[in-house]
């Protein structure tokens, strides 16, 4: 059994983690569940977007989903807070096109990893006599652990490049020190080809040719901003799943925001969530279970019967998370049977 902790947070967060614990209640695996609190909601209620007890829980359970969460304004971001709390360095974002979606591209399948504790989300800033100032802070310590990181997952997963992106023709001293770090560090795996890009020709490139990516690492906020335009070319931020690691920590989370318009309406695509929830079990070694969840999801996108609005349906989040429950739990019946032969 796992103890994973759970965080709605608020609006549609609420909604595809709740169309999410549904699905894996088809699992052959036992999941504990913890409730925790963070966001506008929370802050509301606590005066914080993130109490101590949410982080304690995360610190001891096995891992974590986290749905989405409002920017409480003049306050510090609850998942930026969580990520440094729990030393959650790397944020990695596969962006990958699914068969039965409509995309720009078919046959993508990279991925981000995104340095995930400081640059410009360093958090150090300050009003000016002429305005104001934010501190973009990247250090040996944080690039080394990204970049070797970047590397391991390349050699893990069998990918075949790594790009680093980032912009020290301007940025010369902290992203001049990113890249040179990158390079050192790709001297130790010689069976994966490193190269790096300035971030606005990689910006083109991920519309022109995104094919020639396989693995991106770069810096905190370049990471978050690519991550979102290679959503758009698999067909939206409904899709894009995301899992924040540390060294002992894992928290699994979907793109996408709260999205306050859409709250209430029932029509959240739950995807980049239940994909979240594939990270998770990866995560957590239970492989199989995460393929047959990912699987599930796959042939309900190719029907395209039972999918929400923005994938060119008319059924509700709910509604396409059971039908996705029951592809799993078929999947799970036709093996007790094949085992019962």
């Amino acid at each position: 059994m796992y103890d994973i902790t759970v965080i709605p947070g608020d609006g549609i967060g609420l909604e595809v983690m709740d169309a999410t614990l549904h699905v894996l209640e088809a699992l052959n695996i036992e999941l504990n569940y913890i409730k925790a609190y963070a966001g506008n909601e929370c802050f509301k209620r606590t005066g914080t977007t993130i109490p101590n007890d949410t982080i304690k829980l995360t610190r001891e359970s096995d891992a974590t989903l986290f749905g989405a969460v409002t920017t409480v304004p003049g306050q510090n971001s609850a998942i930026i807070t969580l990520r440094k709390a729990m030393d959650l360095y790397v944020n990695i974002r596969p962006v990958k096109s699914r068969e039965g979606v409509r995309s720009l591209f078919k046959d993508i399948d990279f991925v981000i990893l995104r340095e995930n504790t400081e640059g410009l989300y360093s958090g150090v800033e300050e009003y000016t006599e002429a305005g104001a100032t934010a501190l973009r802070v990247v250090t040996k310590k944080s690039s080394q652990r990204i970049c070797k990181f970047a590397f391991e997952y390349a050699k893990k997963t069998k990918r075949h490049k790594v790009t680093a992106i980032h912009k020290a023709n301007i940025l010369k001293k902290t992203d001049g020190l990113f890249k040179d770090i990158f390079y050192d560090m790709a001297q130790q795996y010689p069976d994966i080809k490193a190269e790096d890009k300035y971030v606005d020709a990689a910006a083109l490139f991920l519309i022109t040719n995104p094919k020639e990516f396989d693995c991106i690492v770069t810096t905190n906020l370049f990471g978050d901003i690519l991550s979102d335009e290679g959503a758009g070319l698999v067909g939206g931020l409904g899709l894009a799943p995301s899992a924040n690691i540390g060294n002992d920590h894992g928290l699994f989370e979907p793109v996408h925001g709260s999205a306050p318009a859409l709250t209430g309406m029932g029509i959240a695509n739950p995807s980049a969530m239940i994909l979240s929830a594939v990270m998770m079990l990866n995560y957590l070694k239970e492989f199989q279970e995460a393929n047959k969840l990912e699987k599930s999801l796959e042939a309900v996108l190719r029907e395209g019967k039972v999918v929400t609005p923005d994938l060119g349906g008319k059924s509700k989040t709910i509604e396409m998370a059971l039908e996705v429950k029951r592809k799993l739990s078929k999947i799970n019946l036709k093996k007790i049977i094949k085992n019962d032969d």
